[in-house]
């Protein structure tokens, strides 16, 4: 593998910023399909895959949303061009003997074990998470991760069945990089990082 160069850095990370206020601007099923073909090649664990993605990208879906979300998040959620309702399979394992093909004995690790279930389905999912906002940045698109929302009106409302839970909420589309708030302060390595 080669590195990226620093346009490509400045575009994920250093120069990206998360968004709360939208260009009128549409994203399109073709980007959203784009976005996941690119995020679903990063890695998780024995290539479980947990996440579930719901995109609301009409004024009636996020309509449905709108009860679950604290009132602060209300206005900017609804104004979003697509609001992505990440969430987990809690049977992600049933799809082990397809995804991580060359163990046959990876799904009985998991059977009859909901906490070691839950714990690597929400891992993975977050981790999947965080390919779905690099993937966004990556695409042009801008980000607004958020939790502060009712979890368990948005698995009613979304994952009726109870198999889905839901994990976090992001809104894409096109920023208006002149409401952005300045950007916050970071811990440096030496705070937060040790090498043994």
């Amino acid at each position: 593998m080669t590195t990226i160069d620093q346009t490509a850095i400045a575009t994920l990370f250093t120069e990206a910023r998360t968004h709360n206020v939208w260009q009128d601007r549409e994203v399109s099923e073709e980007t959203l399909r784009e976005l996941y073909n690119v995020m679903h090649f990063g890695p998780t664990s024995m290539n479980c895959q947990p996440a579930r993605i719901i995109f609301l990208t009409t004024d009636e879906a996020k309509e449905r949303l709108k009860p679950a979300l604290m009132p602060g998040n209300q206005e900017k959620t609804m104004k979003a061009p697509v609001v992505a309702v990440l969430g987990f399979d809690t049977e992600f394992y049933e799809h082990l003997p397809r995804m991580f093909a060359h163990n046959k004995d990876a799904k009985s690790l998991f059977e009859g074990k909901p906490d070691f279930i839950h714990s690597t389905a929400f891992r993975n999912s977050s981790i999947q998470g965080g390919y779905l906002i690099l993937a966004a940045r990556a695409l042009g698109l801008d980000a607004g991760p958020m939790s502060g929302f009712n979890n368990a009106a948005v698995d009613e409302e979304f994952f009726p069945d109870g198999k889905v839970k839901s994990n976090f909420l992001c809104n894409l589309g096109y920023g208006d990089a002149s409401a952005l708030f300045p950007r916050g302060d970071r811990f440096s390595f030496d705070e937060v990082c040790k090498v043994l």
